[in-house]
């Protein structure tokens, strides 16, 4: 069993929760039959068309947004789970970034996660405990061209992980993080260069050729990196804390 007991009086935080692997997790909990989710994202009609059983709050923002944070300060006693996922892509060599792009990707990708985790372990140590999952990425271990923001926001969010887990296990709250290797999940669809494949051969081709070298020969499903979470966060992941879960199908073997 993942959970060791009832999880209906428990609660969750996600962000990023309108599609992909956010709304893959709240799908999970609300099957695991969490009793509330505190669902963020900027997509307000996506976040109102999951069809959930459990209570849920609704929050169209901005995880950037430090004011949006400190609003919910003291407004989530109780707080058993935390899935930081909300994050955006930018497709471009160093020496074509514009710095625009690259504060905006850190903004999402690092600064919020930062103030989710934040405002996580707040509400988690009030209430003697809990267990965060940051959702970083391959291309934090790995370099890969042509998506240098990215890939160093999401390297930041996995030592920041790994720095909250040695802070907070006196407090009794586990933090980890999962690097995702390629996923069926809408980041994609910004990219100039995966829009032009998707147009000229399908977006089902065009994600089969992301998959080249990676072993396993496709990407995840967000359901299935959607597992990965759960586990960490469960019960059964007791003895795990500050460990960055790697789940690439082999892509950076």
């Amino acid at each position: 069993m993942l959970f060791s007991d009832d999880i209906s009086k428990r609660s969750a935080l996600i962000t990023g929760a309108a599609s992909g692997i956010g709304a893959s997790c709240a799908r999970w909990l609300d099957n695991q039959g969490i009793g509330k989710l505190i669902l963020v994202d900027r997509d307000e009609a996506g976040l109102s068309a999951l069809k959930l059983v459990c209570q849920t709050e609704l929050h169209a923002a901005d995880v950037s947004d430090e004011a949006f944070w400190n609003g919910l300060d003291g407004q989530m006693e109780g707080l058993d789970y935390s899935v930081i996922n909300a994050g955006i892509g930018a497709f471009s060599p160093f020496a074509d970034h514009s710095f625009e792009d690259w504060r905006r990707v850190m903004s999402v990708n690092l600064d919020g996660a930062f103030l989710t985790l934040r405002t996580s372990l707040k509400a988690m140590k009030a209430s003697g405990g809990g267990s965060v999952v940051l959702v970083a990425s391959i291309t934090g271990h790995k370099a890969v061209p042509a998506i240098g923001a990215y890939g160093v926001a999401k390297a930041g969010v996995s030592h920041m992980a790994r720095i909250a887990a040695a802070e907070s296990a006196k407090d009794n709250i586990r933090v980890n993080a999962i690097a995702p290797g390629g996923a069926d999940t809408a980041i994609w669809d910004t990219g100039e260069a995966f829009r032009k494949a998707a147009a000229e051969h399908g977006r089902d081709a065009a994600l089969q050729g992301l998959a080249v070298g990676t072993p396993r020969g496709k990407l995840a499903t967000s359901d299935e990196i959607a597992g990965n979470i759960g586990y960490l966060l469960s019960d059964a992941a007791a003895n795990i804390t500050g460990t960055v879960l790697v789940s690439d199908g082999g892509f950076s073997l």
